[in-house]
């Protein structure tokens, strides 16, 4: 079906808007659909309003109830329909419009696994991932960060499986039309965007992590990520006194089978996690303190549109390292600094310095939002940030601002400009000092930042050293490398030490053995070790290395590690087949949007 408007047709200011959703879903794996019903209650902001919602791959649009008016049958939501219904309303009126629909078995928003998929092999697996412009694939919707609201929804599904959504639990019952099934109940007080709805459906249990917290996964994964997430309560009472009040109620992880693209995603109530974070040692456990910090950054206060991306995202980087400092130190703090400023060299490598995607405030008109996607947003965004708190007076001042512009914008949007025009009302003493920044080669120039900060390299420094013995080595000098090297560096580091040699010209073949035999990295089981050391095996052309490369860019799904190591392969003219082989032999195991972006970076046609 058509979309009813562009995706990128949302301006910050919308006609009407969703004040709050009423969902009743049918989960259909055979046919791998929800049938749905959706009600929008819709404040109307502006006479003869004639923008409703937004909808791609949603078949079967049954009938539309526009105020108790039924327009019967196949009705496609153009917006000349919804131009003569909306007529007759003024500013200030409310109206509820019910659609009864199904999704498509392609919508972007759902990946349906069967049970050879899942940790458990028996039952299949649903679950969302609505941002950025998903939703719309999934329930016919404002799918703009500009609109925000509450909503209610009930979800039928087979009785051996458990449903679970970004939102309060709200009790359960038999499905009274069969008895197969069994109904849950769900509701969200708290006003949030579309791109904030998530659902999942599978054979997950739960284990107490907390008093306000659980972790959710299929039975092989839960008492493992109960061990790693045991932290949790300790970083949301850090991240409240940081920023105030958890409003959410629930704090709840969930941990998806492998092909979830992404790290984390901050959905409320719920937050979904990649199980490449289950490294055994809690090591990798600080995923969880970003997707707390979002909570108040993103959840609570929300970007209006995606080109405002980085208020999200730095801010949420932000608090992130600052409940590292607080629970750890600030020298721990300072060395995620420099992590990120790496991560942001790469990505702007990768765009090219003068692409746009690398502005902080980038022109997103006709671009895919998932092609954008990248560290810019987080670690430029954090840059500035750390660079401005450089300016006004150390960490404790700064995180006031912060705080303080999350209780003026809570349950709102906020754009780049007004933001800014806080932070000098804020800092209202302070204004010579915020205007000798130079905004906008911080926000409207492409490349890295205009400032790069000068952080505390303590913890870096044994990882310089260690990284410059390897690239300095001659043949004669690889007797001197033993496992002691690694033992003395924490995981951190470890990953520091790896990200270094990337940056470095391709080690030759015989250093990369070598280190292998002393350090024994192939049986490292923490990810973001074993991403970045597959890496460097590749880029020396060690050919042992390629099936263990690939192995990991399809036994996962992440983006971070997939797209990085099938165009490593890839770049290895002598293996640029097997990646494109291997990809495709795979594709239907991995999410739609990251299947979408390995084409680009192999070059698949058709």
């Amino acid at each position: 079906m058509t979309p009813v408007l562009d995706p990128s047709s949302f301006s910050s200011v919308s006609k009407c808007a969703t004040k709050h959703l009423n969902l009743i879903y049918h989960v259909e794996f055979d046919r791998r659909v929800l049938k749905g019903k959706v009600a929008l209650t819709v404040e109307v902001l502006e006479d003869k309003l004639s923008s409703l919602c937004a909808t791609k791959h949603l078949n079967l649009i049954y009938h539309v109830d526009f105020d108790r008016h039924v327009l019967k049958g196949k009705v496609a939501l153009t917006v000349e329909v919804l131009e003569d219904k909306f007529s007759s309303l003024v500013h200030g009126q409310h109206v509820i419009v019910e659609i009864e629909y199904e999704t498509s078995p392609s919508a972007t928003a759902l990946q349906w696994l069967t049970p050879t998929q899942t940790a458990g092999k028996k039952h299949p697996y649903l679950f969302s991932q609505c941002q950025a412009t998903h939703c719309r694939t999934m329930i016919p919707c404002q799918d703009s960060p500009s609109v925000k609201h509450t909503y209610y929804a009930q979800v039928s599904v087979p009785r051996e499986l458990v449903a679970l959504m970004s939102a309060l639990h709200d009790g359960q019952e038999p499905d009274p039309s069969d008895s197969s099934r069994v109904i849950y109940r769900f509701r969200q007080p708290v006003p949030m965007p579309s791109y904030l709805i998530a659902i999942v459906v599978g054979a997950l249990e739960s284990r107490e992590i907390g008093p306000r917290s659980r972790v959710w996964s299929e039975k092989e994964y839960v008492d493992e990520a109960a061990f790693e997430f045991s932290e949790t309560e300790s970083m949301l009472k850090t991240a409240e006194s940081l920023a105030g009040p958890y409003v959410w109620g629930q704090y709840d992880v969930l941990v998806l089978p492998p092909s979830f693209p992404y790290g984390g995603m901050e959905n409320p109530c719920l937050t979904f996690v990649t199980p490449t974070v289950l490294a055994g040692d809690r090591s990798l456990a600080g995923v969880i303190a970003h997707e707390i910090s979002h909570s108040w950054t993103g959840n609570l206060v929300t970007n209006r549109t995606w080109e405002h991306f980085w208020l999200n995202e730095g801010h949420t980087v932000y608090i992130e390292r600052m409940i590292a400092r607080c629970m750890a130190s600030e020298q721990l703090r300072q060395f995620k600094g420099i992590g990120g400023w790496k991560e942001l060299q790469e990505s702007v490598k990768q765009f090219g310095a003068n692409n746009v995607l690398t502005n902080l405030v980038p022109n997103l008109h006709e671009v895919d939002t998932d092609e954008a996607f990248s560290s810019v947003p987080y670690e430029k965004g954090f840059a500035l940030l750390y660079h401005l708190e450089e300016l006004l007076g150390g960490p404790e001042v700064f995180m006031g601002f912060v705080k303080s512009y999350i209780q003026l914008f809570a349950y709102g949007t906020v754009t780049t400009e007004e933001w800014k025009n806080y932070l000098f009302t804020y800092f209202k003493d302070k204004m010579d000092i915020l205007n000798k920044v130079d905004w906008n080669a911080w926000m409207h120039t492409p490349g890295m930042a205009p400032v790069k900060p000068q952080y505390d390299t303590t913890m870096a420094d044994a990882c310089t050293a260690l990284c410059q013995r390897w690239v300095k080595a001659k043949e004669e000098d690889l007797a001197s490398f033993t496992e002691a090297d690694v033992k003395k560096l924490n995981s951190p580091q470890l990953i520091e030490f790896m990200a270094l040699l990337l940056q470095e010209e391709p080690l030759p073949l015989s250093h990369v053995k070598k280190m292998q035999e002393v350090y024994q990295l192939n049986s490292v089981k923490n990810a973001e070790v074993r991403f970045r050391w597959l890496r460097i095996c590749v880029k020396a052309h060690w050919e042992e290395a390629v099936p263990l490369a690939l192995k990991m860019a399809t036994e996962q799904g992440r983006m971070k590690f997939t797209r990085p190591l099938f165009k490593e392969v890839y770049n290895f003219s002598k293996y640029s087949d097997e990646a494109v082989k291997t990809f495709k032999e795979n594709r239907g195991a991995l999410h739609p949007v990251t299947a979408m972006m390995v084409v680009k970076d192999l070059k698949i046609n058709g």
